[in-house]
């Protein structure tokens, strides 16, 4: 498969540099020259597969360059836990996606990538350099997917004091080849610094510098694996919808990928919290990026979704073509606490803030659907103990903490303080690997 920029579809790039490059030079992103279609028999067979053979179903359409056999190793040992649907309450579900090691649902990219890029890297006989900014699980996922491996150093920017505690000690306690900086900033500083260092052309004639944020393909593309897991676990797979609590619409986009490449869910929700940029491009066709704000589902704080572009490129930005595969609402924090609290009250299930808004976004979406026999999936991407301090109070109620992720709790922060400017962070990558 050949991948291209999204601002220039002319010159196209293998999948290892699309891969280890991450973003191309025109600051557009990458994307497959096409997205193929899967055939009739992956979807009558679907219910008889394992995550895993599903997941390497998709993945050998768009990494075939990977010798087959290497490529189902790395399936297996990226993808070595569960995605379960979970009834909530009658024609509703939650795809749980908070069942790998740092209980995120970024966990599937990261180790998915960590490993493709590893399989690429190991040709060159130099270092690569991973920059990845957070708003809060991007980062502790990728921190463990690539934690101990050889040849790649992983550097993390997230904002001061907008992360969760816990999300901070999974990023900034770990050693070795994971670098964790504290900007003195929003994630849309983190992500700027990051997309500017990758610009910078001095510092890439110095640095292999590569990106793990969903502007990555490797970070994208598994994220769809769990689409197809999840349609195949239903009982009733007529009228499906799905509902996406969206930041900066990896998640979103890897579904509208499954989609176009056959997965049968008649639209998808963007469940958007108060960054309701995407929301309100929809509702009135102009996409007005500003600074990000704040809110107890800090992943999805994000004022200028980078998969914006991919969601353009897609639908041949035609805002019409949009709207016919996606509606999109926003919600506040005190609407998505008392979403926690009523759903804990209906069901004893406890959903996490991100989970809450896209349970919110598939509740109101309902309202509007006429047909009876519907079958709604929202997806529940972070473990409610990831936000004991949000949750326990909301539901009066302790909430327990696995204890791979009570691991943490305990560690010493290892962090270095950054302020904004792209001159610090640029001459810190130079002092240490330039």
């Amino acid at each position: 498969m050949k991948y291209y920029s999204t601002k220039n579809p002319a010159v196209k790039v293998s999948e290892e540099i699309a891969v280890l490059k991450g973003l191309p030079e025109d600051n557009g992103l990458f994307v497959p020259e096409e997205i193929p279609l899967l055939d009739d028999n992956f979807f009558k067979n679907i219910e008889k597969w394992s995550f895993q053979e599903i997941s390497f179903e998709v993945a050998k359409k768009f990494f075939d360059s990977i010798d087959e056999k290497e490529l189902k190793n790395i399936i297996y040992d990226a993808i070595n836990f569960d995605a379960p649907v979970v009834n909530i309450d009658n024609n509703i579900f939650t795809l749980e996606l908070f069942h790998g090691p740092t209980l995120a649902f970024k966990d599937f990219g990261a180790r998915f990538m960590s490993r493709v890029m590893s399989y690429f890297i190991n040709k060159y006989n130099k270092k690569l350099v991973i920059l990845v900014a957070t708003s809060g699980d991007t980062g502790s996922a990728v921190a463990n997917g690539f934690y101990g491996i050889d040849n790649i150093d992983v550097v993390i920017l997230y904002p001061s004091k907008k992360i969760s505690n816990i999300q901070e000690k999974q990023i900034a306690t770990l050693d070795k080849n994971i670098i964790a900086l504290e900007i003195d900033g929003t994630f849309d500083d983190c992500q700027y610094l990051v997309k500017t260092a990758f610009l910078d052309s001095h510092l890439n004639t110095k640095i292999m510098l590569s990106s793990a944020n969903s502007i990555n393909v490797a970070r994208l593309i598994p994220q769809s694996f769990y689409y197809f897991y999840a349609y195949s676990q239903l009982q009733n797979k007529d009228n499906v919808y799905i509902s996406v609590p969206s930041g900066n619409f990896g998640n979103l986009t890897a579904g509208l990928f499954a989609k176009r490449m056959g997965l049968p869910v008649k639209k998808f929700v963007a469940s958007t919290n108060a960054n309701s940029v995407f929301t309100e491009y929809l509702n009135t066709g102009e996409y007005r990026p500003r600074p990000s704000i704040k809110t107890i589902s800090n992943a999805m704080d994000v004022g200028n979704p980078s998969n914006f572009e991919r969601i353009k490129w897609l639908y041949k930005d035609n805002i019409n073509a949009v709207r016919e595969d996606i509606v999109s609402y926003s919600f506040s924090d005190d609407e998505t606490k008392i979403a926690i609290k009523e759903v804990f009250g209906k069901s004893g299930y406890i959903l996490d803030p991100h989970g809450a808004v896209g349970y919110l976004g598939l509740i109101n979406f309902f309202e509007e659907v006429v047909q009876d026999n519907k079958t709604g999936i929202f997806l529940e991407t972070a473990h409610p103990a990831k936000f004991l301090d949000i949750v326990e109070p909301v539901i009066n109620s302790k909430v327990d903490v696995p204890k791979r992720l009570g691991k943490f709790l305990n560690k010493e922060k290892r962090a270095l303080k950054l302020s904004n400017k792209f001159d610090d962070l640029k001459n810190y990558l130079l002092n240490v690997y330039g």
